[in-house]
């Protein structure tokens, strides 16, 4: 008799081991993907935002309406020995719109690295972000178990979010978007809990309440736009409570009255932030999102921004690539692969509705108030979250789950190639982001550094329009890629002539700073908005200076003069 229940506690433990044994493989797979080749690509404005603010820095001592040397225009990347935490949130909150967890976490991260050239170290400040996006894997294995309390659907979850071309993305990014997501994570789970003690008339525990309330305000702490994911459980929730009050079973019972409580130490948690987010609505820092003038099929275009953004979760193919007929095929290929993973996922999605439907129907709810968030903000408010993909990031679990769910179902009807082709073609995704062929850097001042070393015969002074810091970290980007590229030869000088508003006459900055210059030089102008454009070159003819090339770098607009004495 004691036999039987030996062999079956054995057996139990073999099983489990040969589970962790597979989420351990899950891990190493997404650790290799994320942190292959994670300092090759130059860096970018936000990139370099993260690394002055982390070091405690500030970008207002670079000089602004003089030229200046590369060290000079780089010297907020010198790490400072003296700066703390207090430094990074002071800094950040007086130059910045971001709230302060991430970027004192990377304070303290980054004293495990040494200085790279007597610069903060690339792959240092991306690593932490490369970290938190690893362990997002076992953190998904934990929600997908917890979802759906089978080991397909688990191990589905961990592998499908080890080889997503966005998480790899994402994680390349010296930015606050993995550390949000694992705290989305934690905030699903505790919604999924709350969901079932309320449909079996259970109260949900106080430690559970205190913990969403926790991850709730980290969350915030880390990224405001936290708070669309946080409203689309509140919308979830809320028409848990309408099903509820149709079928004439809801009460405001204790249960019910601790969602209240947690909606309400939520909030709380986010007023906190409040003040710092007054005046950023219309700042200069935010008005690349307002899209007032949409006319004709510009209409349909954050819809199309929302879809990619949501297929490349799962796929993605060569869709920056040189060749344009690549391009053209990869997109075409995406489009027939989400239709075909529509399709499949909405039979499997069927089938485990049936089995779990106090998990489908949240993550459902969560991810179709999500969306519909971002529609409403992207048209009704006239703020286009869809242009920039990253901020996905908010239902990027929600989806994932989900998604593994239901192909875990199709995994139980025996379509297991299905699941292995779509697990291959998420992998093959990721290794496009790390080829350097989708999801490349929003700006590529890598490229722009290589053009005007190959076009400049003369001494060469950048000059760029600025009004933010965030064109201080183009102007940035161009020197770190001067110097990782071009160590031998004469270093560019720069110039950072400001302007109070794009209005503002940018004019008298630029021909003061030429007027000195010993002659001949390459003078490149980047980003002059075209309004002022043509009175800015005609001046500047009359100082000899003539028009070699005009035209764009990714991120960058730009016109190469040459002036002579």
């Amino acid at each position: 008799m004691t036999d039987r229940p030996d062999a079956m506690f054995r057996n139990r433990l073999a099983t489990q081991g040969r589970s962790l044994l597979w989420l351990l493989g899950w891990t190493l797979l997404g650790l290799a993907l994320r942190f292959a080749r994670l300092s090759d690509k130059a860096p970018w404005t936000d990139e370099f935002s993260t690394m002055v603010f982390s070091l405690g820095n500030s970008f207002r001592t670079v000089p602004l309406d003089r030229v200046i040397s590369l060290s000079d225009l780089m010297q907020p990347l010198v790490p400072n020995p003296n700066a703390g935490e207090g430094d990074v949130v002071q800094t950040l909150l007086s130059e910045s719109n971001h709230p302060p967890l991430y970027f004192a976490l990377t304070h303290l991260w980054l004293r495990l690295f040494s200085p790279d050239g007597g610069y903060v170290s690339l792959w240092g400040v991306r690593s932490l972000s490369a970290f938190f996006g690893t362990l997002t894997i076992p953190a998904a294995f934990g929600l997908g178990w917890l979802a759906f309390r089978t080991r397909p659907a688990a191990h589905l979850t961990a592998l499908l979010m080890a080889v997503s071309p966005f998480g790899v993305y994402l994680a390349q990014e010296a930015r606050h978007y993995t550390l949000p997501v694992l705290w989305v994570m934690a905030s699903l789970a505790c919604l999924l809990a709350t969901v079932r003690a309320l449909q079996t008339e259970r109260v949900p525990a106080l430690w559970l309440c205190g913990a969403w309330i926790l991850v709730n305000g980290l969350g915030l702490a880390t990224h405001y736009f936290v708070a669309i994911a946080l409203a689309a459980e509140a919308l979830t929730l809320v028409g848990l409570a309408l099903f509820q009050l149709r079928q004439g079973k809801f009460r405001l019972n204790a249960g019910w009255r601790r969602v209240l409580a947690v909606g309400g130490g939520t909030l709380l948690s986010g007023l906190v932030w409040l003040p710092t987010l007054q005046g950023t609505q219309e700042s200069e820092l935010t008005r690349w999102i307002v899209r007032r003038d949409r006319t004709g099929l510009a209409w349909l275009t954050p819809l199309g921004q929302l879809l990619s953004g949501l297929v490349s979760m799962l796929y993605l193919l060569p869709v920056q690539a040189t060749p344009p007929t690549v391009a053209y095929a990869s997109v075409l290929a995406l489009v027939g692969l989400a239709l075909w993973t529509a399709a499949k996922l909405t039979a499997g999605l069927r089938l485990q509705v049936q089995k779990t439907p106090d998990s489908v129907l949240p993550l459902g709810g969560v991810v179709l108030s999500a969306i519909a968030l971002f529609l409403l903000i992207t048209y009704g408010f006239q703020r286009d979250l869809t242009v920039a993909f990253r901020y996905q990031f908010v239902v990027y679990p929600a989806v994932m789950v989900l998604v593994a769910g239901g192909f875990a179902a199709l995994w139980q009807q025996g379509q297991r190639r299905v699941i292995l082709l779509v697990a291959l073609l998420g992998l093959l995704g990721s290794l496009t982001v790390l080829a350097n062929l989708g999801f490349q850097k929003t700006h590529r001042p890598d490229l722009l550094a290589q053009r005007i070393r190959e076009n400049t015969r003369f001494p060469a002074l950048v000059a760029i329009a600025h009004r933010t810091h965030g064109q201080t970290g183009r102007l940035m980007g161009v020197a770190w890629s001067w110097r990782s590229q071009f160590a031998d030869g004469p270093e560019p000088r720069f110039l950072l002539a400001h302007q109070e508003s794009p209005r503002a006459a940018i004019a008298p900055s630029i021909l003061s700073a030429v007027a000195p210059q010993p002659r001949p030089f390459d003078l490149w102008l980047l980003n002059i908005e075209i309004p002022q454009r043509p009175a800015l070159l005609r001046e500047l003819a009359q100082q000899n200076c003539t028009v070699l090339d005009d035209g764009t770098e990714d991120g960058y607009r730009l016109h190469h003069l040459r002036c002579e004495g």
